[in-house]
Order: structure tokens, then sequence, then C-alpha cells
């Protein structure tokens, strides 16, 4: 129980303190998840608003494959970037593999699905409370599009935050395609991993402590933006 205590004074001091090498692996974290995010957010939202409003070959099946890829296992993403990073793979001559952009890559496509999925469902639901508005205005495809993204960007903007939440808690890609390398390629989901198994509780608590605090973080925000889009009376 001591020890615990110990530990968890520790960690306070280096939150308090500004640690050199804790702040670093925040900082790489919030790099790689945000860019990782910003990138599926300017893949998935398009391609989720296309599939809830045109009508083309193959639409069930994608709607169906991303709604599928929601929950794809982070190993097996990590395992595909691998490959494809690897000098024998296509990509290999980017020289990516054990870097932060092969942890971008790893963490947008796991995030893709996930923003393209939840963007459909929103952007499909307004497409069909504002049909017969829309249709009246003899509104184009594209002037329907702007309208729906621009009356639902608060609920998009949760479809993103749910992604960040997925990105910046994720381990198992982002080990396998960047290597838990130090000053380089360790984010806080690999190094609180590596300390506990190593018995720096300290450390690891410290950046446990930050998770948890960006996880309410997007929580909150997710909720402030949810009560935001809802239609105010009165």
């Amino acid at each position: 129980m001591d020890d615990l205590a110990a530990a968890f004074g520790q960690a306070a001091s280096l939150l308090l303190g500004f640690d050199a090498e804790l702040i670093e692996i925040i900082g790489l974290s919030l790099r790689v998840s945000f860019m990782a995010v910003g990138l599926a957010a300017l893949l998935g939202l398009p391609l989720g608003a296309a599939v809830a409003l045109y009508r083309f070959p193959g639409r069930t099946l994608l709607g169906a494959l991303l709604n599928a890829f929601m929950g794809l296992p982070p190993v097996v993403v990590g395992l595909v970037v691998y490959l494809m990073l690897s000098r024998a793979g296509p990509l290999g001559a980017l020289g990516l593999l054990f870097t932060p952009g092969a942890m971008i890559l790893a963490q947008c496509l796991l995030v893709l699905p996930i923003v393209a999925a939840l963007s459909a469902q929103i952007v499909a639901d307004l497409n069909e409370e504002y049909n017969e508005q829309l249709h009246s205005f003899a509104a184009g495809p594209l002037q329907r599009l702007a309208t729906l993204v621009w009356d639902g960007r608060f609920s998009l903007m949760t479809a993103i935050l749910a992604g960040f939440g997925r990105a910046i808690a994720e381990v198992g890609a982002v080990m396998i395609v960047g290597g838990n390398i130090a000053h380089s390629t360790r984010v806080m989901t690999t190094a609180i991993a590596l300390e506990t198994s190593k018995g720096n509780l300290a450390l690891a608590l410290g950046l446990g402590i930050v998770l948890i605090a960006l996880a309410l973080a997007v929580n909150f925000a997710a909720l402030a933006l949810r009560d935001a889009a809802r239609p105010r009376y009165g």
C-alpha cells in the first residue's frame, strides 16, 4: 500500500513538474492522433455523406464494410500496415516503418471506418428529416449535401471526437508499426505498457492519469456538442 501511495506521489510530481520525458511522450501522442484523426475526417466525412446520399454500384457493400470495420482489431491493422511498409511491401521505398508517419497511417485506418460510418448515419437521418423541404426548394445534390453537413455539423464533430478517443487510446497497431522507440515513436499507451513491465509505476501512472483526463475531456466535449445540436424552442 505504501509503495502504491509513493508511486502516485511520484506521478503527481512528474505531472506538476512538467517532466521532460513525460511531456515529450504526451506531445508525440497528441500530434500523431490529431494528424491521424484529421486525415480520417478529410476522407471519412465525404465518404460517409456519399454512402448516405448517393446511389452507386457497391454502395450497400461499402456501407456494410464500414460498419463491420468499426470494430476492426488494432493488431490486424498494425500487421497490414507493417506488411505494406516493410522492405518487401509496396510502400517499403518510403521508409516509413518505425516512424511517426507509420503510426499516423495505422491510426487513420482504424479511425476512418468510425468517422465514415457515423457520418453516413447522421447524414442519412438528416436527409430523411429534411427531404421534403429540400425537394420543395429544388436543391441540387451539392446544395443538399452542403445543407445537411452544415445542419449536422455538431453531430459530425461528435463522430470525429469518437474517432479521436479510439486513436489516442490505441496501443496494438502503433506498437507494431512504430516499434515503441524512445524519443521517436513512444506514445502514451506503448509507454504505459513498457514502464509497467519495467516496474516504473510512477511514469506509467502519470501517463495513465493524462489518458483518463483526455478521455473525460473528449466525453464532455461530445456531450456539449450533442446539447448544442438539439433544437431550442421558445
